[in-house]
């Protein structure tokens, strides 16, 4: 069993929470030092991807972009408590058909 999903969640969380600490310094008024677990987050997040089997770092990030687009809901709901309603849920299904169609897609050549 391939490992490609849970990195793609954990970057997704990683990069999430990263971006997230940026926002909470700059739009929420908080501390700069927010800003150090966010740094570090992103740096995993980055590092994780490179863990993804496939052969073109494109493919890897355009295919995560569906993973990251329903986490970002699913931290929508759990961490700023707004319940995504049924167009959230449409667009990001139809984001993870697409996720799945590019990683996993017959290559020949």
């Amino acid at each position: 069993m391939t490992v490609t999903p849970f990195v793609y969640v954990g970057a997704a969380l990683t990069e999430i929470a990263g971006c997230f600490s940026f926002w909470v310094w700059l739009r929420m008024g908080q501390s700069p030092l927010w800003v150090v677990p966010g740094i570090v987050s992103l740096a995993l997040f980055a590092w994780l991807l490179t863990l993804v089997d496939s052969d073109a770092a494109g493919r890897a990030y355009a295919a995560y972009g569906g993973v990251y687009i329903f986490a970002s809901l699913g931290w929508l709901w759990a961490v700023e408590g707004l319940r995504p309603d049924r167009w959230d849920i449409a667009g990001a299904s139809i984001c993870l058909i697409g996720a799945a169609v590019i990683l996993l897609g017959p290559r020949t050549g």
